[in-house]
């Protein structure tokens, strides 16, 4: 996956990215630069109503500020062909994030450490939290490839992976201001941005992660999210 990876600079719509032909651990070393940009570093990503973010102790992720409603993802249908309503989801901790299932790289890393983190949660953790993955490929994204994805990842029962075509895909990128786009090198491969974001049981965006995120980031998370009920 090319990463068009975010960071936290003044520079409004600030983005950086991490081309797929980078070996994984370079990727993931530039991934935790990121990390560090978008606590505090010096350029400002695109985010979901024009936030920025900051840290904080109630957190592990990056903490959006100010908290915002996530955009609706109502447009789409999971792989399965189930429709889906991310308000469906209020009083859970959500999580949502954009991948494509052709990526090579960043995408399985993020789906691995996803489904690791919900392993290790109890099942009364589980019943409270949803995983949402959005697909920024609409031509490479299929039923079948999501599927193939989804249990390649062992994310069955765990995921919802939506998918849709290019005009539904397009406006919720633009609502959740992730970036998608073919990679003129190799068309079989999309840079976008590579980034989770941390939905509270109140509906409104709390964190974000950059894709080297740690398991133990999201299962902490997940307490707090959940008391932001209003």
């Amino acid at each position: 996956m090319n990463a068009d990876a975010q960071s936290t600079s003044e520079e409004p719509g600030g983005r950086f990215g991490i081309r797929v032909l980078l070996p994984l651990v370079v990727i993931v070393v530039i991934a935790g630069g990121v990390t560090l940009l978008l606590t505090g570093g010096s350029s400002k990503p695109a985010l979901p109503g024009n936030a920025g973010t900051t840290k904080s102790v109630s957190f592990e992720g990056a903490l959006l500020e100010p908290p915002t409603p996530a955009p609706e993802l109502s447009t789409l249908r999971n792989y399965d062909g189930s429709t889906f309503n991310l308000a469906a989801e209020r009083g859970k901790a959500v999580f949502v994030t954009f991948l494509y299932a052709h990526c090579p790289d960043v995408c399985p890393l993020i789906a691995s450490n996803l489904h690791n983190a919900y392993a290790q949660m109890s099942p009364a953790m589980q019943r409270q939290v949803a995983i949402v993955v959005v697909s920024v490929d609409p031509h490479g994204d299929t039923a079948r490839t999501a599927a193939d994805f989804v249990s390649a990842h062992q994310l069955n029962g765990e995921a919802k992976y939506l998918i849709g075509s290019a005009h539904p895909l397009a406006r919720v990128w633009e609502a959740w201001k992730v970036g998608s786009e073919r990679d003129t090198s190799d068309p079989s491969k999309v840079n976008h941005s590579a980034l989770i974001y941390g939905i509270g049981a109140n509906g409104k965006i709390y964190t974000i992660y950059a894709a080297n995120f740690q398991p133990s980031q999201i299962i902490h998370d997940v307490t707090p999210l959940l008391s932001r009920a209003s």
